[in-house]
């Protein structure tokens, strides 16, 4: 699985926007993987910011 894959189902499961530290503590994968990971998700428009620093999943 990718690590885009891993984050987006961690902020599934959570239930509430998080940052990319809490990703970070929730998977236990480096930072810079996760900045990665959260360029392209927003890219895709699978995840949206509604407070600042945290991000949730794109309601569809």
């Amino acid at each position: 699985m990718a690590v885009k894959d891993d984050v987006l189902k961690a902020m599934n499961e959570n239930g509430k926007p998080m940052s990319a530290g809490e990703v970070e503590k929730a998977l236990g994968i480096d930072r810079k993987e996760i900045d990665k990971a959260f360029k392209e998700l927003k890219a895709e428009g699978a995840i949206v910011s509604p407070v600042r620093c945290k991000w949730e999943p794109a309601k569809k």
